[in-house]
């Protein structure tokens, strides 16, 4: 693994270690302050795709399970949208070990809350997701989502009630945030991650790029919703291991844009 283009002041030594990869992708100050940064991280084939054989697993790769996992040891909360729950077979999120003290350290819960949004309230729960979490599972759904099943939700899980008929991204985002939790990671899905952008909620993306074509029908990790202005967007580390390519991108600002420490 090799560090193409990196944040100032970050380690290159070992680039592929979990402590090397933590630095890159640390969250900025902000976080430290009472306020989200909410990042995205995805993978697509070099067509675009975001999904092999109906799963991003199929685009997958050793050094993108790490980063992946990286990415949810720094977080405080996975928002994921049910249908990727669903597709997926979601688990309780676990933090590697040598991430521990780090989270002991930054006032995190051993493991990040993962947080499902879900109008229908379709979920199984049943499933290791609301019986074996290390940390209570969060669902967000509508205040008109259906009654007994919000009952039954809410004996495994936290419930949040954000908007009506949709769910409230803006405000169930600050509903999270109340809760301490500033440092968000989404890992979609398409659709979910479509909403947040169209939402002016994203202010990150990390996306690995995977040397595979793919083509067929996969949606695009940014899917259905639609943006009233394009995101521009700057690059601000790029890491290359066996033909992958791990980029970071973060929100331009007209003025300013933030710099991760």
């Amino acid at each position: 693994m090799q560090q193409l283009i990196s944040p100032p002041a970050r380690p290159s030594a070992d680039p592929g270690s979990p402590e090397s990869l933590a630095a890159v992708y640390a969250y900025p100050d902000q976080v430290n302050h009472g306020l989200p940064w909410l990042r995205a991280n995805m993978v697509a084939g070099l067509d675009g795709g975001a999904r092999l054989d109906g799963l991003s697993e199929g685009l997958s790769g050793d050094a993108d399970k790490l980063i992946f996992g990286v990415l949810r040891a720094l977080s405080d909360v996975v928002l994921v949208g049910a249908e990727t729950v669903r597709a997926e077979g979601y688990r309780p999120a676990r933090a590697p070990a040598a991430f521990a003290a780090a989270r002991r350290a930054a006032g995190q819960a051993p493991a990040p809350v993962i947080a499902i949004v879900s109008r229908s309230l379709g979920l199984d729960l049943a499933a290791p997701l609301f019986t074996e979490p290390l940390v209570r599972t969060v669902v967000i759904t509508t205040a008109d989502s259906p009654a007994e099943s919000r009952r039954a939700v809410a004996e495994v899980a936290d419930v949040i009630v954000a908007g009506e008929g949709s769910v409230d991204l803006p405000a169930a985002v600050a509903a999270l945030a109340g809760r301490g939790w500033t440092r968000l990671l989404t890992e979609g899905g398409p659709r979910l991650l479509g909403q947040l952008a169209a939402a002016d909620l994203l202010d990150e993306l990390c996306l690995s790029l995977a040397p595979l074509i793919t083509a067929g029908d996969a949606p695009r990790i940014i899917h259905g919703a639609e943006m009233p202005d394009a995101q521009r967007m700057r690059l601000v580390s790029l890491i290359e291991q066996k033909g992958f390519l791990f980029t970071r991108y973060q929100r331009l600002h007209p003025d300013s844009a933030p710099s991760a420490t």
